[in-house]
């Protein structure tokens, strides 16, 4: 009788530990699309800089808009980043159209890009703003301050559970999803061919099946990640926000993923050679290496 309640507990202590996996993100949600329901949280109510997963926001904005994604653009000295000076490579003076800079700002996470489609918006920036705020209003956002689209600005915060309400709703643009979920891409810049990357090492990778993608990084925020993803049957959409390192939020999106793809098997009753019912050990997720 020791030797079953014993089993029974490792069993248990095992089973709760694979279903709450330690992770190195700051804040964490992981929600189950069909549902609602609720498979991990971490500090999803903490208001924190939300670095580039702004730009989700810029470009249902610049969506909702209804501009004409074929006009073309010039990048201004404008649009360079004067706050964090980070690198760009799409050049002061490049003309790409609307949808070539919507694909640059969400799939390689340009911040010129970004800054280009606030700078044209209807308007100007005062506008944008304008739009961004009405659209936070309605999406529930009540913890989010956007100030400006590229997410360079401390100032653009939010919590976890007011950016699966953000995924959520920009799941539901095509271009969004489509765009976020493209591996590469080559535009013609200047005359020449240039080739661009999406930010996200998961996107393409064997074993994942990705419909949206975003991802964040500012010294402020630190490394962050929305991601809508389908595994073992079931859509989920997760939020990291502020790990330490590319590798921790790599680690935090391989183990939600197992804990997802675990969550429906459930403990069998085998019965032992004696007659009697005993529980099995319980048997470890088998490991993906992303590629």
């Amino acid at each position: 009788m020791m030797k079953k309640l014993t089993a029974i507990v490792l069993m248990s202590i095992s089973a709760a530990a694979f279903a709450a996996p330690k992770l190195g993100s700051q804040s964490v949600l992981v929600v189950e699309d069909e549902t609602g329901k609720v498979l991990v949280e971490k500090n999803a109510d903490a208001v924190v800089p939300i670095a580039s997963l702004t730009k989700l926001m810029t470009a249902m904005v610049v969506l909702d808009a209804k501009l004409d994604m074929d006009e073309e653009i010039s990048i201004d000295r404008e649009d360079v980043d004067t706050l964090k000076h980070s690198m760009s490579r799409v050049p002061v003076g490049a003309k790409l159209t609307r949808g070539e800079i919507l694909q640059l700002a969400l799939m390689s996470s340009d911040n010129r890009a970004a800054a280009s489609l606030g700078r044209t918006y209807p308007g100007g920036p005062t506008a944008f703003k304008a739009a961004v705020n009405a659209k936070i209003k309605a999406l529930g956002m009540s913890s989010t301050r956007i100030d400006e689209p590229t997410g360079l600005s401390p100032n653009n915060t939010s919590n976890a559970a007011d950016l699966v309400k953000m995924a959520t709703a920009a799941a539901t643009y095509a271009d969004i999803r489509r765009i976020t979920t493209d591996k590469a891409e080559v535009i013609k810049v200047k005359g020449r061919d240039v080739e661009y990357h999406n930010t996200n090492r998961l996107v393409g990778a064997k074993g994942w099946d990705i419909g949206l993608s975003k991802t964040g990084y500012t010294e402020e925020a630190g490394r962050c990640l929305i991601m809508r993803i389908t595994t073992a049957g079931r859509d989920a959409t997760l939020v990291l926000l502020n790990a330490k390192a590319n590798s921790a939020r790599l680690m935090d999106a391989l183990n939600i993923r197992r804990m997802i793809s675990g969550v429906e098997e459930k403990p069998r009753v085998m019965k032992a050679s004696n007659g009697r019912k005993k529980a099995p050990s319980a048997s470890k997720p088998s490991r993906r290496r992303a590629s």
